[in-house]
């Protein structure tokens, strides 16, 4: 589980460094960066299941500054989509096999990566001080997204 993580964290730092070649084969300044959408909310006392389309919730970390920008353009309050848009700090704790998330300090739960590293889940239903029942388990996909490169 550590080692799919870091391959994952390593990929983030590893993609972000990438040129991409136009039709010309001519480098331009273009990088390559994973984003994280939130495509379906699970569980809570409710059983709810809750999807969202591409694009509407993104999640972005930055491992160097171990910041999180959210993006969050859902309009639907009925649904469950986790954060707020915002800028957020976060951590990731390594306990025995797992890793959990922090968010500003509170644990989010559970983190697993699918074997394609194209899915992520966070499941609040485990974590570090125990099991619960009644949390939700957010599913997301991953997108590389090619963007111009800053001077």
């Amino acid at each position: 589980m550590k080692l799919n993580l870091l391959i994952v964290l390593s990929c983030f730092f590893v993609l972000t460094n990438c040129s991409l070649n136009d039709d010309n084969n001519n480098i331009d300044d273009t990088v390559v960066f994973p984003t994280w959408h939130l495509i379906n909310v699970t569980g809570g006392l409710a059983g709810i299941d809750d999807s969202f389309d591409l694009r509407t919730i993104i999640w972005t970390f930055n491992i160097t500054d171990q910041v999180m920008t959210v993006v969050n353009n859902n309009t639907d309050d009925t649904k469950e989509d986790g954060l707020d848009s915002g800028t957020y700090n976060y951590s990731i704790l390594e306990e025995d096999e797992d890793d959990f998330l922090f968010v500003e300090e509170d644990e989010m739960g559970v983190l697993t990566l699918s074997q394609s590293q194209k899915f992520l889940e966070i499941d609040e239903n485990f974590t570090s001080e125990g099991d619960g029942a009644d949390g939700f388990i957010y599913t997301f996909e991953r997108v590389l997204v090619a963007q111009e490169e800053e001077e």
